[in-house]
């Protein structure tokens, strides 16, 4: 009696209705209207690990589960059970609800960590061969086929021949008494077909008069000449009824052998709906699953932080109503009774029935709106007493009403329950009602696992103070904008704010300091003193908390801006790292095809001493555009050394290491030793290990002797200085053969751009031909202001249809 008593207090049947919303079939819906809740800890184990698993199935991405096509066949099975024959549509709805139960199961098999879930369709028949038949048997119209039997077929091939020669007589007297009847219109009445007659006319077409029509002008009439043929088609539609009722009844038959098997499946389809109602209404409350703690454990603590009341979310978001605010419930292990107080309004009642929902929640395997941890005891019973204003359904109780209802709580309480009392021992004289109040708490701390409780009484703030199984907690009440915060308060009780609103409200100041006055040898506005004293030092902590918050955040904000600018730096440094790789591995393929054309050029004829220098030149210039370590800029060496013998040296020409074995005369020369060769050579082309190089004193100019040069031999000199040997290669050599002279100038000033940061020359191939593109080619070249001179090039290159420009 108090567990549904509790359940109505609660509003439970309400958050039932709003889970059942969330089901996919009738049987679902009918069950998450009428939930029931479980009695052991390991049957909300179990639907609990159901929830969980249909909740990562659809959520991750994985799939969904569909429950198209099951109906609620419990009626048709029993009545099939009982013998009775089914209709077409009872055994169609059979049928497909075989159907969706078996890709129910497929969907979960194809998922085997789904454990809870598979091991629940372990069992699940779904007789395909049944479902074949009916539906080899009745058509989607829920209509027995001809198909179903040879005998059903002929019956109705030959109901369609009488149907058609009775077609045939009537619609050929209505032709020949056309003004007899009164539309053209073949009709039926009482199964045989029928003809509408005028009734003064009634004479003119001789036949059996059926019915009539309202007014009696027209009367259906029956022609004498298709009586015959309406007797046959009366037979042949008994006997298709009698066919058809011996094919359901064959097929009802199918249906009875395995009537348990089919229950079953039913029971299983419910239960896959109730976990899929439970997951979605769970996701939909952006609700987290609970955790069950052992209170008698150290360090199990009740933890639901931002716990919001599911019937409120539901009146936000489809009732347009308030924001809801969420509340923090910490309990500790040893705390046993919980006494709230606060102004009225303040949403103390509000707490009381958020936290029964939220057990109750837990227990059918539904997941509990507040953030993780989501922490709490398996609680066998829940009994509340909570009978106020806010109650939906319930209206003010007086004092009896609420001991009634106490003695019945008393009467099922158990050491695991949650006894949940609204304004404890009021309805009565105060003094009295505090006095019972404070009894009956000392007595629930006793005999339950946890009892909160809201009062208004003072004397009830005490008990923290004198048994450490109890625990103060308060509604925050706003004195600047005289308003309830809905916020809870732990470890602080509430204080009497009743003469701050009246005064704050206009009541007259003597009329106020004389009921302070009067409060005050109670001693009361010491303590509010006290709580005001506590309340102030709870905000300036959680002032300081938001701010430290903040920092914090800051703090982790800026730290993931330096992660992802490290990050994007390394991924800088990686992209840089594989571009010199591909331009090196591109440098190394074109010093390949340019050093495999020297090769060509020296295997084409006789090879001269010259052709060889050439080549060899030709090979260093490669080396100098290509190698890493020829292209590097070396350090300018350090100055002031001075070999002597002994010295251990380098040569850079060379690229070997020696001993000096003597100096030369004015310090000019020096013999080295290398291996088994000694050379001399010049003291500038040696240098020390580490990179110093030998620094010569300045010449003295000559006082009275010139050298007078001529300009050509000067300007020559200056050629030779400045032009160093030109190699062709891939880079330089421009095929334009077979392009006109506007596409090709087109194509030269890329070349010529593209060559101008590696000077040299450019190798322009235009081919013999008729002459004119070497012409349009010359004529663009000498007139571009890149290019210093052009020539054609030798014959082993070329000769005429190559053409040579030498950038500035």
């Amino acid at each position: 009696m108090i567990q549904s008593e509790t359940l109505e207090l609660l509003e439970w049947p309400r958050l039932c209705q709003h889970l059942a919303t969330f089901a996919g079939t009738k049987l679902g819906a009918m069950a998450a209207g009428d939930l029931q809740i479980p009695d052991t800890l390991e049957q909300t184990l179990v639907l609990l690990a159901q929830t969980q698993e249909v909740y990562e199935l659809e959520n991750q991405g994985l799939t969904t589960l569909s429950f198209d096509g099951i109906h609620d066949i419990g009626d048709s099975l029993e009545r099939a059970d009982l013998h009775g024959i089914l209709s077409a549509e009872e055994l169609l709805a059979i049928a497909t609800t075989l159907s969706g139960a078996r890709q129910l199961r497929r969907t979960i098999d194809d998922h085997p960590q789904l454990s809870v879930l598979n091991r629940l369709v372990a069992d699940l028949r779904t007789y395909p061969e049944i479902e074949q038949e009916i539906h080899r048997c009745i058509d989607d119209r829920a209509q027995v086929a001809d198909r179903a039997s040879t005998r059903l077929g002929e019956i109705r091939q030959r109901q369609r021949t009488v149907r058609d020669q009775i077609y045939q007589k009537l619609q050929s007297i209505l032709q020949r008494h056309s003004n007899a009847v009164q539309e053209q219109l073949i009709t039926k009445r009482s199964d045989r077909f029928v003809i509408p007659v005028k009734s003064p006319q009634k004479d003119a077409i001789p036949g059996i008069v059926h019915d009539s029509s309202m007014s009696g002008a027209t009367l259906y009439v029956e022609p004498h000449s298709v009586v015959e043929l309406n007797n046959k088609a009366r037979v042949l539609l008994r006997e298709e009824k009698a066919e058809e009722e011996a094919i359901l009844r064959a097929l009802t038959a199918k249906i009875t052998e395995v009537v348990e098997d089919l229950e079953r499946l039913l029971a299983i389809v419910t239960i896959l709906d109730l976990a899929t109602a439970r997951a979605r209404y769970s996701y939909w409350l952006n609700a987290n699953p609970p955790t069950f703690i052992n209170r008698g454990e150290e360090g199990q603590t009740i933890t639901l932080r931002q716990l919001r009341h599911p019937l409120l979310i539901w009146q936000q978001q489809h009732e347009d109503g308030t924001a809801v605010v969420p509340i923090d419930l910490i309990v500790q292990p040893q705390i046993k009774v919980v006494a709230i107080t606060g102004p009225n309004t303040g949403g103390k009642t509000v707490t009381l029935k958020t936290l029964g929902l939220g057990v109750l929640m837990a227990k059918v395997g539904l997941f509990i709106p507040a953030k993780v941890p989501v922490e709490l005891p398996w609680f066998d019973f829940v009994l509340a007493d909570i009978g106020d204003e806010q109650s939906l359904e319930q209206s003010l109780s007086t004092f009896s009403g609420h001991i009634r209802r106490i003695s019945r709580i008393l009467g099922s309480c158990t050491p695991d329950s949650l006894v949940l009392l609204d304004e404890v021992g009021a309805g009565t004289d105060p003094t009295e009602g505090s006095a019972l109040a404070i009894a009956l708490l000392h007595h629930l701390a006793d005999c339950s696992q946890l009892t909160i409780a809201t009062t208004h009484y003072g004397e009830l703030k005490a008990l923290k103070y004198e048994d450490d199984r109890f625990e103060n907690a308060s509604v925050e009440f706003d004195e600047a904008s005289l308003q309830p915060t809905y916020r809870l308060l732990w470890g602080i009780p509430g204080r009497s704010n009743a003469l701050t609103i009246a005064r704050r409200l206009g009541l007259k100041s003597e009329i106020v300091d004389q009921a302070a006055n009067l409060v005050a040898p109670t001693g009361n506005q010491d303590v509010d003193r006290v709580i005001a004293g506590l309340e102030s030092q709870r905000k300036q902590q959680e002032t300081k908390a938001q701010e430290a918050g903040q920092l914090l955040g800051e703090t982790e904000r800026l730290y993931r801006e330096v992660a992802d600018k490290a990050q994007s730096l390394k991924e800088r440094e990686r992209q840089l790292q594989q571009s010199q790789e591909r331009a090196v591995a591109e440098a190394i393929a074109v010093a390949k095809q340019e050093i495999a054309q020297v090769i060509r050029r020296l295997q084409q004829g006789n090879v001269t001493g010259q052709d060889a220098n050439q080549a060899t030149q030709d090979l260093q210039g490669i080396a100098e555009k290509h190698l890493p370590s020829r292209q590097q800029k070396v350090a300018k060496p350090k100055p002031g050394f001075r070999p002597k013998a002994g010295d251990r040296v380098r040569i850079p020409q060379i690229g070997q290491t020696g001993e000096v074995l003597a100096v030369g005369e004015g310090d000019m020369d020096v013999t080295v030793r290398f291996g088994l060769m000694k050379m001399t050579i010049g003291i500038t082309e040696i240098e020390s290990l580490d990179g110093q190089k030998v620094e010569l004193p300045p010449k003295k100019p000559a006082a009275t002797q010139t050298t007078k040069v001529s300009p050509a031999a000067e300007a020559a000199t200056e050629k030779v200085a400045t032009i160093a040997p030109i190699v062709r290669t891939s880079r330089n050599n421009l095929d334009i053969r077979g392009a006109r002279v506007a596409d090709a100038e087109m194509e030269l000033e890329q070349a010529i751009a593209q060559q101008i940061p590696l000077g040299g020359a450019l190798w322009i191939v235009h081919g013999k031909g008729t002459g004119k593109l070497r012409q349009g080619v010359q004529e663009f070249l000498k007139q571009h202001p890149q290019i210093s001179h052009y020539e054609l090039a030798p014959q082993n290159e070329g000769g005429s249809g190559v053409t040579i420009a030498y950038l500035k």
